[in-house]
């Protein structure tokens, strides 16, 4: 079977062109294809496996643990596919790597932020799932992500995410020629009095099909823009990489604990080495 059919089931899925040989169990998803290289550089090897559109998958190894990367290009509704097929082929924990703008006081252009849950205001998981359902972490995933954050000295924030399908008018930013969208002068206040800490456009649309198929899934982001102060600089992206990197080799050294205890779910009680 090939790529070339909509069959869900063919063994090469139709977008990400991949099959269960060629990847992981684990998956990082950025959204730049540009951006699969700033995360293998802390592999200790890696092989593009297919390059389809904006679906670009690399299959390695970071410190003796399986790992792989698609990048899911911009927005949820193509993160959604690379999270169908995905899953498809074996695929059970994703985590987005990406980059965010930040709404909090004292959180700085290069922080990480490590979302908890996320705020739907992207319309691709309304069409799974009832609006009232939430986007939440798995906290399997929050615990290695902050472990590994921890073990890295990175600075890092972890909290609710809102994820949108616009970056200009869905995120209270003016549109072209000075356009702005009903409410939009409102958004980024009302989100910050609710404690949500940062806005990106693909997190809550992952957790929650994740949450639907009973998989793992959460988000690292760095912080790109602080939309307090109108910083703006391409920082911390190696730190969002290296951090998510090192939480799959986290989460493998978990499930490892909970077979050996004959548990299903990890806890504190289940040290890791």
């Amino acid at each position: 079977m090939t790529g070339d059919s909509e069959d869900p089931n063919d063994e090469v899925q139709y977008h990400i062109e991949v099959g269960e040989d060629d990847v992981a169990d684990a998956v990082l998803l950025p959204g730049n294809p540009e951006r699969v290289e700033k995360i293998t550089q802390f592999w200790d090897d890696a092989e593009e496996k297919a390059h389809h559109r904006e679906y670009r998958t690399v299959t390695g190894d970071y410190e003796g643990t399986p790992i792989s990367v698609t990048s899911t290009g911009i927005g949820s509704p193509s993160a959604a596919i690379a999270v169908e097929e995905l899953a498809r082929v074996g695929v059970d924990t994703f985590i987005r790597v990406g980059s965010c703008g930040a709404i909090q006081e004292g959180m700085e252009v290069g922080d990480l932020v490590i979302t908890t849950g996320g705020v739907r205001q992207e319309g691709t998981s309304d069409e799974y799932v009832r609006e009232d359902y939430p986007a939440v972490a798995d906290y399997e995933v929050v615990s290695a992500l902050v472990a590994a954050a921890e073990r890295l000295d990175y600075d890092y924030h972890t909290g609710i995410t809102m994820s949108a399908d616009s970056f200009y008018a869905g995120q209270g930013r003016p549109g072209f020629d000075g356009f702005e969208a009903a409410g939009s002068d409102e958004l980024v206040d009302a989100l910050k009095d609710a404690n949500v800490k940062n806005i990106e456009m693909e997190a809550s649309a992952i957790m929650t099909l994740a949450n639907v198929y009973d998989l793992r899934a959460g988000a690292v982001c760095s912080v790109f823009a602080n939309r307090e102060t109108g910083e703006f600089m391409t920082e911390g992206e190696n730190r969002a990489a290296e951090t998510a990197s090192l939480a799959v080799k986290l989460l493998a050294q978990m499930d490892q604990k909970k077979q050996e205890a004959g548990v299903e779910r990890w806890h504190p009680g289940l040290s890791l080495d």
